[in-house]
């Protein structure tokens, strides 16, 4: 299982929600079969319903 701080930290370059939910797509498509949302993104951007929007994403594998 993949932790949600892992990609943030691992993509340094990423600076805002919606680069994020690219991550995670592509992360869904290279094949993690699991992620935890183990912390709240820091970004300015990121919505309330965060975990929601980072799941759909994940699932679909596109943003």
């Amino acid at each position: 299982m993949s932790k949600l701080s892992d990609f943030i930290i691992t993509n340094p370059q990423v600076v805002n929600f919606e680069e994020l939910k690219h991550v995670i797509a592509t992360a869904a498509k290279n094949g993690v079969l699991q992620i935890e949302m183990d912390i709240k993104p820091d970004y300015r951007n990121t919505p309330r319903n965060w975990a929601w929007v980072l799941e759909d994403v994940f699932i679909r594998g596109e943003v």
